[in-house]
Order: C-alpha cells, then sequence, then structure tokens
C-alpha cells in the first residue's frame, strides 16, 4: 500500500501543522477573544469563542464565532494538502481546532432551526472524524 493513501484507498489523512501560540495561550486561561486577536487564523480560538457563546445562550454569536472557525480551518486544510474529502483525525491534535469549530457550526445551526447546514456539518464532521464526532457529541 503507498503510504498516501489510506486503507480503503480514498486520500491520505491530512495532519495540520501545530500552532503552539494559541494552543498554550489557551491552556494558560487567556481569553480566547484575545487569542482570536492575537490569532485570528486561529480555529482553536474561535471554537472557544463559538463555545463560551453557545454556553452563554448567545446562539447567532456563537454561530458567527464557528462560521470563522471552519472557514480559517478550511484555509488551513487546503493548504495542508486537503482536496476538499477525506480524513481529518481527532487524534491529531492541531485538527482539534477545525474539528470542534465545525462541531461548533452543526451546533449553532441545529439550535437555530438551520437544518441542511446543520446535516452538511455533522456529515462532514462525521465522515472527516467518527472519533471527534463521537467525543465532542
Amino acid at each position: 500500500m503507498a503510504i498516501h493513501e489510506n486503507l480503503l484507498g480514498g486520500p491520505p489523512p491530512t495532519h495540520l501543522p501545530d500552532e503552539p501560540g494559541p494552543r498554550e495561550l489557551l491552556e494558560a486561561g487567556t481569553a480566547p477573544e484575545e487569542v482570536a486577536a492575537q490569532y485570528p487564523t486561529s480555529s482553536l480560538a474561535w471554537a472557544r469563542l463559538a463555545d463560551a457563546a453557545y454556553e452563554g445562550g448567545r446562539v447567532v454569536e456563537s454561530y458567527a464565532y464557528a462560521r470563522t472557525g471552519y472557514h480559517r480551518g478550511l484555509d488551513a486544510l487546503r493548504r495542508n494538502g486537503w482536496k476538499g474529502h477525506g480524513p481529518v483525525p481527532w487524534e491529531h491534535e492541531p485538527n482539534r481546532g477545525f474539528l470542534r469549530a465545525l462541531h461548533a457550526l452543526a451546533r449553532a445551526a441545529q439550535a437555530i432551526g438551520e437544518k441542511e447546514e446543520y446535516e452538511r456539518c455533522a456529515t462532514f464532521l462525521r465522515d472527516s472524524s467518527p472519533l471527534a464526532a463521537d467525543t465532542l457529541g
């Protein structure tokens, strides 16, 4: 089997590069707003903003943050060889920001009644990483 194929013969998994700056700031307790301002391309920072807004009952705000994180993640995936489909493993920690943003977008879309977007995002999450879909719920 070629190194560039997965076991099913599909595209290889995409592994985003590590971004220690935003991750370390968030782990140290820096507010996600500050991290997103300093690292606007960080899907993880936007996903954390989306989570905080959702938990605070600000669903439309959560949707906007999640959409930003999702699009920043798509940009990063494409820069790293992703061709629009294929595995984005949860096990690779730098992928988790994108996967969290995708989950947050699905959750917020469902909450505002955006059924088609919810279904598209939920399917995309499961197709990208079944473990992420199970872990994030």
